[in-house]
Formats: structure tokens, sequence, C-alpha cells
């Protein structure tokens, strides 16, 4: 390659605005022939060959899915897998348009961001160019001889679904996803000079190292001014010459900025460089303008993956991109609100699942700041027509190769890789980003997916490999992603060649079926996956996710007597010092259950965080107010240097026997009466009528002011094989007690008094004014996979909501307790299946942790309030109903029986791929209480 320094590299002082003429002239003119996005639509002709709304000519809007315009048939693409499922209708587009004259001079291509699948272009009547095949590659012809200008033009378009290519339709439709039909991203003009820059390849490092090449058929140009700008269009530099190369119409340049500031997901720095042909005169051209961002990413044998000299650790997602309403056909402002969930969630990365997104979505990765695993569309088979795999690779860099965001390429998906794929994507990027194989080991990466715990052990045979899972956790309905997380994060985090990985997937992929009336489709469990809905309703892992992935790291702590207001810190940013970064810490107390749901603040402060630099450790302090122990609890919520709430953590100062202390009032005079037959004790005050079982002990009914609440059953003693031994009764003018005490087991002996055998017991403790304490003493073997705890009976169409103080509002698994903030809650009665049905989040049944109260709102009755005086208690609501075929862990989960509980121990959850037991300690079922000296205390109050 030959190489002429004959042109002069300026990086000028200069605001760009709309009257700068050197710039504003010769730059590429669009004129849009289809709408922009999801949510503006143009319409065209529209005649499809098969399913809905077939074989007659009318009108479609472009861009979109024709499924989701009511057009043709639905497919999944595990559907190849039954007989006669697969559909193959194909499309007809027509569209009219008008070129202004002032075009003829220049050159016009016609660009399609995206078409499914194998796409026919004729203007005028006769072809663009050859049938492009590949559903999410954009591609373009040349069509200035084809043209009408200043009258009306013809565009026509034939779209069949399924490709006559066996090669495509192996590796994108016989998918783990949605396929559709149709021109489902944006059709575009675009007008360039005579004489212009066709595209730019840029290789920004974050030194300011600037390498470029200009691919151009200028015959006219014999220099180019390249100007350096910020995102707006502003920037003062000034820069020496360095050097140009010109072969076959690429032009090579290369430069030096400085002060510049590099780009990373934490301050994602953007640029833009404006790049000007000029001729032998100094007229200028052409201009082209590139946004880019100065980073340098390195793959390190034996080591790491550094951008910008720093090794990251990757806390990703897998998306689709997908809308329930318009399938493939999205829009930049929900490629935003995707990146922004995700960023809230505190994640740096994610991963294009499972082939190349909208630009509006790398765009928005640049601008926001994350890292993107881009793909090459497979799913298990790979392209094995190698020539239009290279094709597709080349379609794939050439659109892609400047975004800063992209730090490495995926040669498909799951033994979807064609080996000899992997070198063409270095001949398309000059940046020489590397190639991995998701699910592979290759190279300097082991992309195992879904390794189960023990093997984050990590000393197999390719324990020098980088570990990098781009898929370690798998979200089918409430199993994975939260559930685990925290375990394996820690092992992660600490893990010297852990990467991070990447969790599956984003979002529910629920298609709206205009077949069925508009019913959301998730295929079964298929894809139902996601941490937020279909419509980006948060699921309870979105919460957990956000706490586990903070990148301020608060160390476990406890608030007693002797606080001193310190708590231990990391730093787990890789770019930011933590005193960028804001803490307030927040002093509340809470009302009872008839107050408001608002805490009281009685003190609140800045913490001054001191500075330590990331994956650095230290402590700081929150100021002790004077009344702090009247506090109930402590909020700390932290804000990142961009004003974003990274968490609020919450720690209690009262624990449930001292909150409750004085929130129920024994006082009041009443009467109380009692009734013992032999099978009955009834107790009855004023206004309640209670009834209990003389032979177990359980309350039967429950009356209030003659109305029926319909409390029962209980409490039962959860996991206990022994039997009643005497039930007696304890009256007096103020209380009765209904006592039941069990036969003394051998294993329990209270050694303080001399080798007596102990007893389980339950004792009910009926007010003159109607309160009824309940106090229940369990004794427990060292371990056990049952439950420790209470349950009563309550009919499910009898429960409306609840209000409580305890950690919410989401439920928890034992193996995803984080995320979930102590504070006053109130939900409603939802019967949400997650990720199958409902979406109404967040799910009403399930296991709630740290309960200090509870009120029960009851339908056709006045429900109850129940104060409990024991720390570290859960509350069970009910049951939640079963998902469609969870497989594995998803669901297999264990409930006591009854229907509302107070339990020490709850289930945890396991994944599609794991049951439970194999996600780390807290997945195991097993429940360690070691003491066989004390009984476990049960003390609650009940208010009907």
């Amino acid at each position: 390659m030959k190489y002429y320094k004959i042109f002069t590299l300026l990086i000028v002082a200069f605001l760009f605005s709309n009257s700068e003429v050197v710039l504003a002239q010769n730059l590429i003119e669009t004129q849009y022939l289809s709408g922009t996005d999801k949510d503006n639509l143009v319409e065209w002709d529209f005649y499809c060959s098969d399913g809905m709304n077939s074989k007659k000519w009318t009108k479609i809007g472009v861009p979109s899915c024709w499924e989701l315009q009511g057009f043709g048939n639905y497919n999944y693409g595990r559907d190849y897998k039954i007989p006669k499922e697969y559909h193959d209708e194909y499309g007809l587009y027509k569209h009219k348009f008008i070129v202004s004259k002032a075009w003829k001079n220049k050159e016009v291509k016609i660009v399609f961001e995206g078409v499914m699948t194998d796409a026919e272009v004729k203007i005028n009547g006769k072809l663009a160019g050859e049938i492009h095949q590949g559903a999410f590659y954009e591609f373009k012809y040349s069509i200035t001889k084809l043209l009408k200008y200043g009258t009306e033009n013809l565009v026509e378009v034939k779209v069949h679904k399924m490709s006559s290519n066996k090669s495509i339709n192996s590796a994108e439709r016989n998918t783990d996803f949605w396929i559709f039909g149709g021109i489902y991203r944006p059709v575009y003009l675009q007008a360039f000079p005579k004489e212009h820059i066709e595209r730019v390849a840029v290789d920004a490092k974050a030194d300011g190292t600037i390498k470029a090449e200009l691919f151009t058929k200028s015959k006219k140009a014999v220099e180019t001014k390249i100007v350096l700008a910020n995102a707006k269009g502003e920037k003062i530099k000034v820069l020496n010459v360095e050097q140009l190369a010109k072969e076959k119409g690429i032009w090579t340049v290369s430069a030096k900025a400085s002060d510049i500031k590099s780009w990373n997901p934490e301050k994602p720095v953007m640029y833009q460089l404006h790049f000007s042909l000029l001729d032998k005169n100094g007229k200028n051209l052409h201009t082209y303008i590139q946004k880019i961002g100065f980073r340098t990413v390195e793959v390190r044998e034996g080591d790491g993956i550094y951008v910008n000299n720093q090794r990251i650790k990757f806390k990703g997602v897998n998306r689709h991109s997908f809308h329930p309403e318009s399938g493939r056909t999205t829009s930049k402002a929900l490629s935003i609100e995707h990146i922004k969930m995700m960023k809230d969630m505190n994640m740096n990365a994610v991963r294009m699942s499972h082939y190349p997104p909208d630009v509006h979505f790398l765009e928005a990765c640049d601008s926001l700041g994350l890292f993107v695993l881009d793909e090459l569309c497979t799913w298990h088979t790979p392209y094995l027509d190698t020539k239009v795999g290279k094709k597709l690779v080349k379609e794939t860099v050439v659109r892609d190769v400047n975004h800063p965001s992209i730090v490495l390429w995926d040669n498909g998906n799951e033994s979807g890789w064609n080996t000899e794929l992997d070198n063409e994507f270095s001949k398309w990027d000059i940046q020489n980003r590397e190639v991995i194989h998701p699910w592979g080991i290759f190279k300097k990466t082991n992309t195992f997916h879904y390794l189960p715990y023990h093997g984050l052990a990590y000393d197999g045979y390719v324990k020098d490999k980088i570990s990098f899972p781009t898929e370690f956790l798998h979200g089918l309905y409430d199993g994975g992603h939260g559930a685990g997380l925290d375990e394996y994060w820690k092992i992660m985090w600490d893990l010297p060649l852990s990467a991070g990985g990447f969790l599956w997937d984003f979002a529910d992929e629920a298609v709206v079926r205009t077949d069925k009336n508009r019913a959301l489709d998730a295929d079964g469990n298929h894809a139902p996956d996601g941490i937020v809905g279909p419509y980006g309703e948060k699921e309870g892992s979105y919460f957990t996710i956000k706490e586990v992935w903070s990148p301020i790291y608060i160390e476990d702590r406890y608030i007693r007597e002797n606080f001193n207001g310190e708590f231990r810190v990391e730093n787990r940013y890789h770019y930011t010092n933590l005193n960028a970064c804001t803490i307030k810490a927040k002093w509340v107390k809470f009302d009872g259950p008839k107050g408001s749901a608002e805490e009281q603040i009685i003190s609140e402060s800045n913490v001054n965080l001191p500075s330590i630099k990331p994956e650095q450790k230290g402590i700081f302090k929150v100021d002790l107010p004077q009344n702090w122990t009247s506090a109930d609890a402590l909020y700390l919520t932290a804000t990142d240097q961009h004003g974003m709430e990274i968490f609020t953590w919450s720690y209690p100062v009262k624990l449930p026997k001292s909150y409750n202390k004085g929130k129920v009032s024994y006082s009041g005079n009443g009467k109380i009466a009692t009734k013992i037959n032999d099978s009955k004790i009834e107790v009855s005050t004023k206004s309640l009528d209670l009834s209990f079982s003389s032979k177990t002990g359980l309350i039967e009914k429950v009356v209030k002011n003659g109305v029926l609440i319909p409390l029962s059953n209980g409490p039962i003693i959860l996991d206990s094989k022994n039997k009643i031994d005497t039930v007696y009764v304890n009256s007096s003018e103020e209380k009765v007690e209904v006592i039941a005490l069990f036969e003394a087991n051998k294993k329990y002996y209270d050694w303080k008094d001399n080798n007596e055998m102990t007893r389980e017991s339950i004792k009910w403790t009926i007010h003159s004014n109607g309160i009824v304490d309940l106090n229940v003493e369990i004794r427990s073997t060292r371990k056990t996979k049952g439950f420790k705890g209470l349950t009563f009976s309550f009919p499910e169409k009898e429960v409306a909501g609840m209000k409580w103080l305890g950690d919410g509002p989401y439920r928890v698994w034992r193996n995803r307790m984080k995320g979930t903030q102590l504070k006053v809650w109130e939900n409603d009665y939802n019967n949400t299946i997650t990720g199958e049905s409902g979406y109404v989040y967040p799910e009403f049944k399930g296991y709630f942790s740290s309960l200090y109260w509870m009120q029960l709102l009851g339908n056709n009755n006045n429900g109850f309030n129940v104060y409990n005086h024991n720390a570290h208690t859960f509350l069970r609501m009910l049951t939640p109903d079963k998902p469609f075929e969870a497989l594995r862990g998803s669901d297999d989960t264990k409930w006591p029986s009854g229907d509302i509980s107070f339990v020490k121990n709850i289930s945890p959850i396991g994944s599609k791929f794991k049951q439970i037991g194999e996600m780390g300690p807290t997945s195991n079922e097993e429940m360690i209480f070691g003491n066989d000296d004390e009984p476990i205390k049960i003390d609650l109050t009940f208010e009907f």
C-alpha cells in the first residue's frame, strides 16, 4: 500500500451553527419513504399472499411487522418442530414518491434498515439490485439512473417471510424467538453530491489517537479537512498535520487530539468528526459527519477485558429489539426507555440477542453509556452458506463500526458460529475488535452459559481463559435473574479472571395477537424470560439486580444500641471516584395500621463520602442525631454524578417487639365470657365472638359485630409431628387464656430445668376489650427442609388487599432477599402469574420479609390487623398459581399449608436450567436453625 502525504488535518476553533456555510453545504440529504418508527407509519399499498387479511390489495403502515398490522400468520421460531406449522407467506408493497429536480445531479441511494427476510426491490419497474437475504441487516441500492426527477416514482418490494436460502432459514428463522415478516425498519432515500464520501470507519483511542478510513470514488478530491467537535458541534482545538494514504478508493487518515475526554459507560463523552473533501482549489465537495467516542478496548489473554486500561466486570443483560404491539419495529424513544431502565438497574452492558439492533439503540448506548456486544444473527445453527455469511458480517460491521459502545463482536449464538466467518469481522473493522463465540470456549474467553454455582470454582482445564458467560441466570417466569444473583456476583466480583456476565433476558417477549382478540402471547414457556414485562412492567428481580449491582457496595449492617454511624463501603465503579456521588441519610418513624402510609422524617442530613478510588474500600459515617434511637428506620439514598438514584437502603432501628410496644391498647372497659363443651371453647367480648377447638386449641370462627371474618384452622404448627396432649382454659375478669400443650418430645431438653422434657405450645390470650394475643413455642431440629412457623386458613376470594409495615413492595424468595425497602406498603389483591398473565406488579401473593404488622383488607368482611413481635419473621400471603410448564426449578417452590402464614424460613426458587439447590447456598431448601436449647417463638397480636 502506498501512502501520500497530500492533505492538511485541522482541528479548529469553531462554533458550528446553522449559518456555517462551509460545513452546512454538501451534506447528505435524506428523504423518508416510510415512517420513522413504530409510532410514525406511512401507508403503502400492500398484498399478503396467505393468512389474515390476505389475497387482496389494501394498505399497511410502514415500517411494521405485517402480523401486528393484521396480516399473514404468526410464527414462533420453534414452530419448525411442529409439522406444517411454519407459514411462508409473502407480501407485495407499492409506494409512490416524488424526487426533487435538485437531486438530478446527485447520487441517490435507497436504504432499507431491515426487511424480513428476502427482499426484491424495483424502482419504476426495474430491479434496483440483487435480492437481499437476511432479516436483520441494513442494505442499500444506488438508484440514480432509475429515478424520474421532479415527478412521480414507484417503489415495489416483494418480501418473503421465509428465505429461499436454507442456511438463512436455519440460522435466523429456526429460533427461540418470534419471527415476523415485513419491511419492519425505516426506508429512505439518501442524496449525495456527485463527489462524495461513501462512509467512514474510525478508530479513536482513549489517548486521543485518531485513525480513519474514508471510502470515496471521487476523482476531483485531492485533500481532506477534518474538524473535531463536541456532541453539540462545538469545539476549540487545532492540531498539526499527520498523514494520509490513498489506495483503491480508501483514504487513510491519522492524527492525535489532545485534552479529549475518553468514553466510558459512567461518563459517555461523545464527539463529532466532520470530514470534508476538498478539490485542488480548496473548494468543499462534500462534508460527512461521524459521531465518535475516544476509547481503547483490549482483551488480554489470561487477564481480562480492558477498556481504557481498566479491567471491566460486565453487569449485563440480553435484549431483544421488541415491542408487544409492533414486534421488531421499535423506536428511538423505546430504545432510550430500555437503556434508562438498564442503567437504573446499575447495569453497564447489554448483549444484542440475537441480531444487530436498530441504529438508534446503538446511538443511545453511545450517548447514555452502555457496553455492547453486537451479534451476528444465528441461534444454535450457523450460516452454513459461508458466502451469504460473509456478506452479512460485512453488513453488520460496516453499519456499526463507529459506535464506541460496541466492544466485542459475537459470531452467532450457542454453537451457531461458522468459524470461517471469524476472521471476516476484522476485514471491515478498523478497530479490530475481538470476536467471541457465545456459549463457547474460543481463543481468550470462556463464555459458557448457565453455569451452576459450583462452576464458579473455575478450576477446570480452561481456568486460564477469561470467564465471560454471555448468559448466566435465566429469568423464566419469576425464577433466575435476582434469585441467586447475590451469591453468583460475590464470586464473580472477586474472581480475577471473571469479566462478569449477562442475564437472560431484559423483557418478556409477549406479542399482541391480532388473530386472538389482541391477547398477549409469550408462546407458552418460550418467551416469558424478562426482568420486566412486555410493556416494561418491573418484576421483583428488577430491584434485586439494582441493589446487587450497585456500584456503591455497602457491607451488611445491623443497627443496635451501640451503633456508631459507620458503614464499610466498596467503590465498585470502574472510572468514578466515590466522592463524585452523594448519599442522603434520613431517620424516619412509621405509623401503625390506622395511620398514614407515609413515613415521618425526624432527621435528614447529607453524608460526606470520602475519596475512594474505583475498586477500593473505605468507611463513611452517618451523623447520629440526638434523637436517633427514637427512629424506626434509617434510609440511605445514594445518587450518582448524573443525578440518578443508585439505590435506597433501609436499616431497622427498632425491631418489631420494640416498635409495636404501645401500638396496641389493652385498656378499656369490657366484659368477657367463656363457654366450654366437649368440642368447642367459645369466648365473647362486647363486639367479638371467638370459637376454638377444645381438642386442638385452633381457632375455628371469628365474628366481629355480627360479621364473619373467615380466619380459621390455626395456628397449625408447620413441620411438627408432635400431638396435642392437653388443652385447657384460664379465665379471669380481664382475659381468657386458651392453652394447648403438645406431647413432650425426647429430642428436646431444657437443661436449665433439670432435664425436664419441654413441649411445643399454643397460647391464646383474649382480652376483655377484644384484643387477642397469640404466643407459640416451636421446637426444631438443627436443620430442616420443612417450614418453621404457623399457618391459618383464609379463603382467597375473601381477600381484597393488604397494608403492611415490612420489606416491600415485592415478594421475596430465600435466594432473592435484596431489592426491598422497609416501609408501610399497600397492595391490592391480584392474581398475577409472573411473566404469564396479569402483568400487575408487585405480585400480591408470596413471601414478604421483616414483618412488623399487617392489615388484611377483606371482601365482604372487615379483615383484621395483626402485629408481629419477633424479628426475622416472614409473612406468607396466599399461594401463587403455577405458571405453564415452568421447567426445572423456575417454579419448583414449596408452600406451607393453609393461606396466611408466619414463618421463620421460606422457599428458594430455581431457574429454567437450574433446580432448586444448584444456584448457591441460599438456593438450598435446607435451613440451619442450630439451637435445641431454646424454642422458636412467634408472638402475634390480632385486632379484629
